[in-house]
């Protein structure tokens, strides 16, 4: 399937958002540009900014009875981008040898353009028979804030929620579950020059990130592979000279069936050991679709992708979140984006990909309008 030359409106859009900086916040903006291109096609729109600039989107088009088709959804935020450390600004939403340029060109600004596009121009094409709902939200990207705090009774049931993270347009069937933990050691105050006199909370809790770090018996799935804990921060300690009594890191946790957070918090606190303690600050469930509920969007999306193995995000997404909210319907996580792409220095995105995810997408709601 390709894209003719009106799909690449998309990536005109694609670079409007890249060039919007919402790397850790700020998304209001972006908010408003999708929400003015979809009101403007003649969507119900809605934006709420239940935080200062920070913003959701939930746009519908057609009729909700008794449950809304298609229901995409992706996030405008972004991860973070020290400048100083990529050859290009990241801001830049230039194209240059067949690439967007710039953060959030793969995660997953082009894949929310798509969508857009997508709906705007079946809605167009047929007002009387297109049903679609978008949902585009804030920091996902921290842990799915804003679709948390979105109310459900603004959103319309739906049978099936497009997520356009990054898979190069290869469907994906789910991911994995998503825990964060607060892991914190307490230690008593000492003058540096008599450490015998304290208890040091770096040494305490440096053991056990150690232990974590060097654990590799963690379990396994067939479809989902084995569970990952990641050491991401540490802090402790003011100044050399005084003994610390207070020590703490994060670990993510990415869980699997048979694994879940309860099996995780259990595992960490064995090997942290006594006097350690362990809190949750994220808690994600994974998502699961059987391939025989979505043989045929999968076919309708990527011809022949229905008869490969299915594949399984390691990633979170605000499916998590929201499947409980609208339903509980079928999830395919589908978008142009490169996963390899995702939260690195100089981050592109496939333009040809663009193109294509902006098609199939399309592709799907003029087929589900057919009928």
């Amino acid at each position: 399937m390709t894209g003719s030359a009106e799909e690449h409106g998309a990536l005109a859009l694609a670079r409007r958002l890249v060039r919007i900086d919402t790397r850790g916040g700020g998304e209001r903006p972006a908010a408003d540009l999708v929400a003015d291109v979809l009101d403007d096609a003649g969507f119900d729109v809605r934006v709420d900014e239940p935080l200062p600039g920070r913003a959701n989107v939930v746009a519908r088009f057609g009729p909700e009875t008794p449950r809304t088709p298609v229901t995409f959804t992706g996030h405008l935020d972004t991860v973070p981008a020290d400048e100083s450390g990529w050859s290009f600004d990241p801001m830049s939403g230039e194209v240059r040898d067949g690439r967007l340029l710039g953060r959030g060109g793969s995660d997953m600004k082009a894949g929310v353009a798509c969508q857009v596009e997508a709906a705007v121009r079946a809605a167009r094409e047929r007002p009387g028979d297109t049903a679609v709902q978008l949902v585009f939200t804030f920091g996902e990207e921290t842990g799915c804030d804003g679709a948390a705090l979105i109310d459900a009774a603004s959103l319309v049931p739906t049978d099936l929620l497009l997520v356009a993270e990054p898979t190069s347009n290869r469907p994906v069937l789910g991911h994995k579950g998503t825990l964060w933990l607060r892991v914190t050691a307490h230690g008593i105050s000492a003058h540096g020059s008599r450490p015998e006199l304290g208890r040091n909370a770096i040494a305490a809790l440096a053991g056990a990130a150690s232990r974590i770090h060097e654990h590799h018996d963690w379990p396994a799935s067939p479809a989902y592979g084995p569970a990952t804990v990641n050491v991401g921060t540490f802090h402790a300690g003011t100044q050399p000279n005084l003994v610390p009594d207070h020590a703490e890191m994060c670990l993510d946790i990415r869980t699997i069936p048979g694994f879940g957070s309860d099996d995780a918090v259990a595992e960490i606190a064995r090997l942290c050991g006594e006097g350690i303690d362990v809190e949750r600050l994220v808690d994600l469930p994974g998502v699961a679709t059987d391939p025989a509920d979505v043989t045929e969007v999968m076919e309708l999306l990527a011809p022949g992708s229905s008869a490969r193995p299915p594949e399984y995000a390691t990633y979170f997404t605000d499916a998590s979140v929201l499947t409980a909210k609208l339903g509980d319907p079928a999830v395919i996580v589908y978008g142009p984006g490169d996963p390899e792409q995702a939260h690195v220095t100089d981050e592109t995105c496939p333009v040809p990909a663009i193109a294509t995810s902006a098609a199939a997408y399309h592709h799907l709601l003029r087929t589900r309008a057919g009928r």
